[in-house]
């Protein structure tokens, strides 16, 4: 039943030679990995005006030059990662960038930024989309975070099937929100230069008398939540096909157009319709209400917003479980997360990222505004150490032209680095976290590692001096009855060595007289030592017998606990019986440098 659901859901395994069949085109590829980025027009300006407003309405002006800061940072931050893109064409971003330039611990800074971000990046999506639905929907506020749950749940699986399969589910809605964001744009501008908008704005340059330098930075800070994502490219070059690094280049740069562009429009409308931050209403769904009308367009328009919202965690989807691969190699984050599953896809990394950002979404309530300063924090790190991890590569290797590709990646690395510093000072109350977390996962990172190492030692070998030790074998067989999961272990003991003996305990003298007269009338050819437990105990003296086995014949004999088991057919029977056999097994293979194993017998009804 288990295999048919999952058949069902995941679909058919795939062979390995099959892999370069899930390489994804620029078209998918800007789809699935620019997800996040283009969705983050939905509320990019709006957490521009959501600091504004706090100076009151005729602040709100000064969105244009900081959506004019915010797209001039965009164009660094593309030209830098497409520097990066040929120079580290393996994939990996900033973890690889900063690693291989700045060192393994400053690497890990940035690649775990990265993992948490991405973690936080579903959570985000997820719970922005719920709000779309929500600004629609007013009925549904008490049920955010169900659905965002159900929705995280649904591109979890999704993405189990594969990178193909999922890039051809979401690359129809995410084309379709560029295009109905397009069309918003050119009719809310025509709507505009014909008259048809009457909002009594403030002028551009309007004095505001309370506006401080540290509010318009805390809202250029706030505006850079639109530029999460831009590095995704970069960290998945290996999900592209041949040649990866130019189709890469070439989906990045039409990322960055299309989003600045998209950006651009919206702020402009929010200005020229006076539209400011609502509880209840997005700024998109307050500019399609203004241009369209509450109709069929703006629900058509809320209703795909929504979609490129939840669909935004798919970047996230993509390019952590690479970025874990990764950390996994490099033995910082545990082996499963380099196994790929039966669709070729990281599945541990898809499960592990479903599973924790749903946990975010249900810790925070399903609130946006909480999540997107620890977000936007979380991605600039990596982006400033990424930056400066470059500029010592072209310092080191030199090769033509390498002046103008530094100079860039200086300006990038001052930027994002000004930007970091002010999220931090400005919004400090709500990226604490962050300087807590993280040093936790570094801690974790290194532990892990450690771990490894120690393993490697413990069980390397010297081929020249290390060779098999040949002894005997002395069985033992912890026994409660005489039954047919008896018989078949000791037939299996008996095939392997004649000395054999089976261990019975025993609570009172009438159970014990009883098992020595079913031994002595079966005979199995098997000696029966019985232990008489007076604390109703069997783990404690049939340990101490093991111990005095151990004790005469561990020079010469290898010794095997050999544990009888019978297993039910259905699996809510195995409720119905002491599992006694299991407790033995797991004790004795922590606490003894013995051999143990079980032999099954299957019951047929």
């Amino acid at each position: 039943m288990v295999s048919k659901v999952k058949r069902l859901l995941i679909g058919r395994p795939m062979k390995s030679n099959e892999l370069d069949h899930e390489k994804l085109s620029k078209v998918k590829a800007l789809a699935v990995l620019s997800s996040d980025a283009l969705s983050s027009v939905a509320y990019g300006t709006e957490q521009i005006l959501i600091v504004l407003v706090a100076a009151g309405f005729t602040a709100i002006w000064y969105s244009l030059p900081i959506a004019l800061a915010v797209l001039g940072l965009l164009a660094i931050l593309i030209l830098s990662y497409r520097q990066t893109i040929f120079a580290y064409p393996q994939g990996g971003g900033a973890y690889i960038v900063a690693k291989s330039n700045l060192g393994v611990p400053t690497g890990l800074l940035a690649g775990g930024s990265l993992l948490v971000d991405y973690i936080l990046t579903v959570a985000v999506s997820a719970s922005a989309g719920t709000d779309a639905i929500t600004s629609a929907f007013p009925n549904l506020h008490n049920h955010s975070v169900l659905i965002a749950v159900t929705v995280i749940l649904l591109l979890t699986i999704v993405n189990l099937r594969g990178v193909t399969e999922s890039a051809s589910f979401i690359a129809i809605p995410v084309y379709l929100f560029v295009v109905s964001i397009f069309v918003l744009i050119i009719a809310g501008v025509f709507k505009y230069a014909t008259g048809g908008a009457h909002a009594n704005v403030p002028e551009i340059g309007a004095a505001v008398s309370n506006v401080s330098l540290f509010l318009l930075l805390k809202a250029f800070s706030s505006g850079c939540s639109a530029l999460t994502g831009v590095e995704a490219v970069s960290n998945a070059i290996p999900n592209f096909k041949a040649p990866a690094e130019k189709n890469a280049a070439k989906t990045l740069m039409l990322m960055g157009i299309i989003l600045g562009s998209m950006f651009t429009g919206i702020t402009l409308l929010a200005y020229w319709y006076g539209i400011t931050p609502d509880t209840k209403a997005t700024v998109v769904s307050q500019i399609a209400e203004s241009t369209f009308g509450r109709g069929g367009l703006y629900f058509f328009i809320q209703g795909i917003t929504a979609v490129i919202l939840f669909l935004a965690a798919n970047t996230a989807y993509s390019a952590f479980p690479l970025l874990a691969f990764m950390f996994a190699k490099d033995k910082y984050l545990p082996h499963a997360f380099m196994v790929r599953g039966d669709r070729l896809g990281f599945s541990n990394g898809i499960i592990f990222l479903g599973v924790l950002s749903a946990l975010l979404v249900a810790a925070f309530h399903g609130n946006t505004e909480s999540l997107i300063p620890l977000y936007a924090v979380g991605v600039f790190i990596p982006f400033t150490l990424s930056q400066l991890g470059m500029m010592v590569h072209w310092y080191k290797t030199k090769p033509k032209g390498w002046q103008n590709k530094f100079t860039v990646n200086t300006v990038g690395m001052l930027t994002t680095l000004t930007i970091t510093l002010i999220f931090i000072i400005t919004k400090f109350s709500s990226v604490w976290m962050a300087f807590i977390f993280l040093p936790v996962v570094m801690f974790v990172f290194h532990r892990i590692h450690y771990h490894y190492l120690n393993t490697a030692d413990q069980l390397r070998i010297c081929p020249a001096t290390d060779k098999p030790c040949i002894k005997g074998s002395t069985v033992v067989v912890p026994v409660s009855g005489v039954t047919r999961a008896v018989l078949h272990s000791i037939s299996y003991a008996k095939s392997l060595t004649d000395n054999v003996v089976a261990v019975y305990v025993g609570f009172d003298e009438e159970e014990i007289n009883k098992m020595e007269q079913k031994w002595e009338e079966w005979n199995p050819g098997v000696r029966l030592i019985v232990l008489r437990s007076r604390y109703r105990s069997i783990l404690r003296p049939l340990v101490k017998f093991i111990e005095t086995v151990e004790w005469k014949t561990a020079s010469t004999d290898h010794i095997t606990v050999l544990i009888p088991q019978f297993v039910t057919k259905h699996w809510w029977q195995a409720v119905l019986h002491n599992q006694t056999s299991l407790f033995i097994r797991s004790y004795l293979m922590n606490q003894k440098d013995i051999v143990v194993a079980t032999v099954p017998y299957h019951l047929h009804k």
